[in-house]
């Protein structure tokens, strides 16, 4: 529990009865790799913040192609969001990429921390609008820069990540194939 105090002091002060509060609305759980922690069509029970492992957010199409939304590491934050907070099933699938050990936290938990500490929706506040800023900044790399620029944006934003996720999952994040991913990352 002492990473997620210290990833929440990073934005907010905490008392210890604070923490011994919000310590209380997680739940941990381990997963080992190839373990879903959400899968589509189900429902969603938790958002999970990450303490150790390696975990890949991916929607399939109508023809069944896989596309990486995203991946998440050590205090990182994931989950089906839009099925989290309207409480409808799954559109995604959350895999694990290697053993994984998150803190889980439900909806009615996460409001009930809103409410009784508001610095916590504070803290949940800046952890979204880092989501949306970082969304956006991808969308616009997808949209303007080429595969060599949205590869070294990559590198240079998440380094361990890029050591940690198999070429041709990177490549798939990137929307290119693995060969092309190969002749950039010589």
């Amino acid at each position: 529990m002492q990473q997620l105090r210290t990833h929440i002091e990073k934005i907010i002060p905490l008392h210890d009865s604070e923490f011994e509060f919000i310590s209380s609305c997680f739940t941990y759980k381990k997963y080992k790799k190839h373990q879903f922690l959400v899968q589509e069509g189900e429902a969603v029970s938790y958002n999970y913040f990450v303490l150790k492992g390696l975990l890949k957010l991916v929607y399939s199409d109508e023809t069944g192609k896989e596309h990486i939304i995203g991946f998440a590491m050590e205090d990182w934050w994931e989950t089906d969001f839009p099925a989290y907070y309207q409480q409808t099933l799954a559109t995604m699938s959350l895999e694990c990429l290697e053993d994984t050990e998150v803190l889980c936290l439900t909806l009615d938990d996460y409001k009930k921390l809103c409410a009784q500490l508001p610095k916590l929706e504070h803290f949940f506040l800046e952890k979204a609008y880092m989501g949306f800023i970082t969304a956006q900044q991808r969308t616009i790399s997808m949209m303007t820069a080429g595969i060599k620029d949205r590869y070294d944006q990559l590198l240079k934003k998440y380094p361990s990540l890029v050591q940690r996720v198999p070429k041709s999952l990177l490549a798939a994040y990137l929307g290119v194939s693995r060969e092309t991913l190969s002749r950039l990352s010589l």
